[in-house]
């Protein structure tokens, strides 16, 4: 049934989202500093990646697989320099509460540039074919329906692990001070150029 394969796909965009990362870093800061709308919108970058590979992975489109495998390295490359700049531009931000989320342009770069973090991981693809492989959902029988449930599954899991997030942090923005904000700030920009030096190691 079609029920079925939107609540695999349900529990596949759970599992690739809820592990805290740097996105989930990245999403709290922004929670916390501009509102839970900017954190949310961010979060939707990532579940939107997160779509596009499950879209690949569940059609089964290895020509764009192979393609994302054999450049890895220029983008797992290009992913580690922008995870270091993002790092880096949160380390020295400004302390303060700015209600960025009434702002269009604001909340279409907080969409993009999580988007593109989350593609420049080409073991994101890797992680969606493993799964569907081990569920039995990785085969020549599915149809091209029961295809785009999944994916939809994948994306909706995705994008409620993100409200989820933002929403529970959203509720201790007003109890932040000025002061701890900076502190987040440092603590964050530092956690994020780690995972960025992580990924810039790993190509050596």
């Amino acid at each position: 049934m079609l029920i079925e394969f939107y609540i695999k796909g349900l529990l596949i965009g759970l599992s690739i989202a809820a592990p805290v990362g740097p996105i989930g870093v990245l999403c709290i800061r922004r929670t916390l500093a501009h509102g839970r709308i900017v954190g949310l919108v961010s979060g939707l970058g990532a579940a939107a990646a997160d779509g596009i590979y499950g879209l690949i992975a569940g059609f089964g489109l290895t020509v764009i697989t192979n393609l994302l495998i054999g450049h890895q390295f220029w983008i797992q490359l290009i992913g580690g320099f922008f995870l270091c700049y993002l790092g880096i531009k949160t380390l020295t931000s400004k302390a303060s509460f700015t209600q960025l989320d009434t702002q269009k342009k604001n909340r279409i770069n907080a969409f993009v540039s999580v988007l593109f973090l989350t593609l420049t991981n080409p073991m994101t693809i890797l992680s969606f074919i493993a799964i569907f492989a081990g569920l039995g959902i990785s085969n020549s029988e599915n149809t091209i329906i029961s295809s785009v449930i999944l994916v939809m599954g994948v994306f909706c899991g995705s994008t409620l692990w993100w409200v989820i997030l933002s929403s529970s942090v959203g509720l201790f923005r007003n109890r932040i001070s000025g002061q701890s904000l900076t502190i987040i700030n440092r603590l964050s920009g530092l956690i994020i150029i780690i995972f960025g030096g992580i990924t810039l190691y790993g190509l050596m």
